[in-house]
């Protein structure tokens, strides 16, 4: 009767062990120290905090393209140099879902700064430019100036019309 308790209590922590999978489910991109115009993806919990038992590698899409990204206690080296600010749209996909996040990175000198960009403000900014046209008679000649320099903007550093549809589409859905 031992022997068969221990052989259960040895396959229940077994079963146990390998039930605790790492995932990635949030991630920010801060200037990589050790690479000039580089970045690095840091894997974080919903606090913001690195999650340090994230190691091996996981496959990310960074702006379409889809990387393999090697994870060292919670940090990968995207390898790719800037020239200038652009956004940098990525998204990983697992067991529990796709987890994407935009990003402008601002480059001035040699730093480089990353802003995370809402899916929110993606979709109230041409919203807001829309309802003052609508509002002011006037204005619509000004607002469709300013929604064309908008559109310029987001293509001129890398955010096409496709990821900028798709990143205010997971910013909705994040928000409910």
């Amino acid at each position: 009767m031992k022997k068969l308790l221990t052989l259960c209590l040895l396959s229940l922590c077994a079963v146990m062990a390998n039930a605790d999978t790492i995932a990635i489910k949030n991630f920010i991109i801060k200037e990589n120290p050790f690479g000039q115009n580089e970045v690095a993806i840091i894997a974080t919990d919903t606090a913001g905090v690195t999650q340090e038992q994230v190691n091996g590698v996981f496959k990310f899409t960074i702006n379409g393209f889809e990387e393999d990204l090697t994870f060292d206690h919670g940090t990968a080296f995207y390898r790719h140099k800037l020239n200038k600010s652009s956004f940098i749209y990525l998204k990983h996909q697992n067991d529990f879902g796709t987890h994407s996040t935009l990003f402008y990175v601002y480059k001035s000198d040699s730093k480089l700064t990353p802003i995370h960009i809402s899916g929110v403000v993606l979709i109230a900014i041409p919203l807001m430019l829309i309802l003052l046209g609508y509002l002011f008679k006037k204005f619509i000649i000004i607002a469709a100036v300013l929604f064309c320099i908008f559109l310029y903007f987001n293509h001129s550093n890398g955010l096409s019309i496709p990821t900028f549809f798709e990143t205010a589409i997971d910013g909705l859905k994040h928000m409910f």
